[in-house]
Formats: C-alpha cells, structure tokens, sequence
C-alpha cells in the first residue's frame, strides 16, 4: 500500500498529522537537521511521539539530513543511540559519514534523503546495496524516469509531491551562505531565492519592477495516480515549518485522493480536492518537474505569492453533548459568523456560530485574545482535533 508521508515541526503537529491521515510522519530532532528554525524534538518527544504513532500503526522517520562540517562530528553516534532508543522507525541522511555511522553502530533503518540527487538506477542501487531501504528521488524529475527507475531497483522509492520547491539543484543552494552567512545545507537557509532583486546594468538599475527566481510550490493533486500505478512507495508533503492548520488540509486532502482511488480505481471530481487545498496557506503551485523541464509557467518573476490566511479560528478540544458547547482554543480572530468545522472523520459542516462564552463564561460576540479556551455552541456533534473554519478571503 503506497505510504502518505507527513510533515512534523513539533509534537502537536506530529498528533494532527496522524490524525488528519499521514502514515508516516518525518520530524527532525536537536540535532543535524535540515530545519534548524523548527520547533523540533527533544529526547521525550521523540519518545512521546514515537509511541503516539506506534499505538495507531503509524511510523516516525527523523531528519539527519545536514551536510556536516569536520567541527559538526562531534556526538553524532550518541544522537543517533538516542532515536534507536526512542524507536523510531528510520532516519533519513545524505551525508556517507551519518548514513555509515547509523549502518555501522546502530540497527536504524535508513533511507537516502533527496539532498543526495538520487535520479538514476545504478545511484539507487549504490545506496541499496550499501544497506539503505529506501531513496527519496531528487525533484529535479519526470514521471518517466521516475517510473523507470522504480520498477528496475529494489529499494523503496520515496517521491515529494507537495510543498515548497528549491531553486537550488536538489536543494544544494548557496545562495544564503554568500548573502546572509546562514547555511542552507547546515539547516539555516535565509530561503534568497524569494527575495526581490535589483536589475543593474552599468550602475543603472534598469528595471522599475523587482526581479526574483523562485519557484511555484508543488502539488502532485491529479499525479497521484500515476505514481500509485508506478510502484511509489511513499508519497512526501514538505513543510515541517507550517502550521497545524496547513499539515491537516493538505494531509487530509491526499489522503482523501488515496483512499478514492485505492477503494474506486479512479477519481471522480479533482476540482473538489484543488478547492480543498485552497483552504491551506499556501504559495503559487505547478506540477514541477513531473512533465520535464519547467517553464516559466512553474516560477515567480517579479512577483511573491505567499497568501496569509486567517480562516483557521478555533481547535476543537471538547464537546459536550448534552449542552452542545464545544471548547475551542482560539487561533485567529472570529465572530458571530458561518463557521466551518473541518474533520478527518467526515465531511466538512457549516452552521451559524450564535453563541460563544469566554474562559470567564462571559457572553462574547468577537473571539480576539489567541489560545484562550472558550465555549462556542455547536448543533451537532464534534470531536477533539475538528478544527474550525471561518469563511475564506
């Protein structure tokens, strides 16, 4: 069965993950990690997460994913005593020095991380014959090779199919090292390549509109098909920074293809799952390099796309039945309006939000103050982890 692979910056973030539908989530821990600004995960909550995932059938792999320097050796085979001891189910390395450390004094599995520009059937089977299980294939690839390469290997093969795309060859950038001394490949990327540049030609800027060079976000919605019928072992969403709110949309709106086509063998109404993803915070997206060399049509010129989105209000914590009041903590600003409650058990409802309490279990017509727990009246039963909606701008 072909895996759903989640993102996961923090331990709630793993929870909403598993719940919304991923099977596998990726976290990175304190150390040698690609995402050095996330939250990330001590000794107790690779624990606690692990043992979250395990009770439910569901697996946690964690990042190891740095280019390490000679001064960032130090302690690697103690951290890496630390995930066996956590149980967690693999790590996902590029560099030889952290991929034959695991194989050589630890019994994790290991899979090839995308830094590593697996594109072909002789660089997989390297990696294979070395000991690794898995390879996640470099971005910079079509549906063909990747089908190709698929059924010539025996690893498993790992493809992204949502989220942020590097202007860099498979994410090798040095854009923010030489900029703003953050090194990408050591988990600081200044993420340079989204900026806005001045065009110069003789000292003369020559341009009234900024240049930038980044690419649109990827999203694989009508490709999931396809590389269910390759044999893609599992399907990854990047995004460890994101939100909650974000890694349950997109978790659920995949998963949701998944099933469908899996149960079905076809799927009946894309636009539908296109409209779900519009409810996540997101960028410009393209298919990327699934039909070939991108276009212009897959970058940003002289424009950014990020859309702040302030639709997610509320997460459900409680529902009394009896009452019908829902404790819900606050996300963003909501009032006396249509709300959305989105599930990973049903199908979204709307109903009239007539009715909310604040901690003080004082009436309120405007939730404002961030995280507080209040009581809104719900018509009909809701469960923890439900998440509402207000209408979308």
């Amino acid at each position: 069965m072909t895996e759903l692979l989640a993102p996961a910056g923090d331990l709630d973030k793993l929870k909403i993950a598993i719940i919304y539908g991923a099977d596998a989530v990726f976290i990175g821990g304190k150390q040698f990690s690609l995402r050095a600004n996330a939250s990330n995960f001590t000794k107790e909550d690779l624990i606690e997460g692990c043992k979250f995932a395990h009770d439910r059938g569901k697996k946690v792999y964690v990042t190891t994913n740095v280019i390490p320097h000679q001064k960032d050796k130090e302690g690697l085979i103690e951290y890496l005593k630390i995930l066996e001891e956590a149980k967690v189910d693999a790590i996902i390395a590029a560099s030889p020095l952290i991929i034959n450390t695991a194989l050589k004094h630890t019994n994790l599995e290991v899979h090839i991380s995308t830094q590593q520009s697996a594109l072909n059937v002789p660089t997989v089977n390297y990696w294979y014959n070395k000991g690794a299980t898995r390879v996640v294939l470099g971005r910079d690839i079509d549906l063909n090779d990747i089908e190709h390469i698929t059924k010539h290997v025996d690893a498993e093969i790992e493809v992204f199919i949502h989220g942020g795309m590097c202007a860099g060859y498979s994410g090798r950038c040095s854009l923010s090292n030489h900029l703003t001394n953050r090194d990408a490949n050591r988990g600081g990327c200044a993420h340079t390549c989204r900026w806005f540049f001045e065009l110069q030609k003789n000292g003369e800027i020559e341009a009234d509109i900024p240049f930038s060079m980044g690419s649109k976000d990827l999203s694989a919605v009508k490709e999931i098909t396809r590389l269910m019928d390759i044999g893609v072992s599992s399907l990854k969403i990047e995004g460890r920074m994101k939100s909650l709110h974000y890694i349950a949309t997109v978790v659920n709106t995949y998963r949701r293809i998944i099933d469908e086509y899996t149960e079905t063998g076809a799927i009946k109404n894309y636009e539908l799952y296109e409209e779900m993803l519009k409810n996540a915070e997101n960028r410009e997206t393209s298919h990327g390099f699934f039909y070939g060399l991108p276009t212009k049509d897959q970058q940003l010129y002289e424009k950014r796309s990020e859309r702040v989105m302030q639709n997610f209000v509320g997460l459900i914590l409680d529902y009394n039945e009896e009452t019908k009041y829902a404790t819900v903590e606050t996300k963003n600003v909501f009032v006396l309006e249509d709300l959305e409650v989105f599930s990973p058990k049903h199908a979204s409802k709307t109903f009239l939000n007539t009715s909310m309490m604040n901690s003080n279990q004082e009436v309120i017509t405007r939730a404002a103050r961030a995280r507080e727990k209040i009581q809104v009246y719900i018509p009909f039963k809701v469960e923890p982890f439900d998440m509402l909606r207000a209408k979308r701008t």
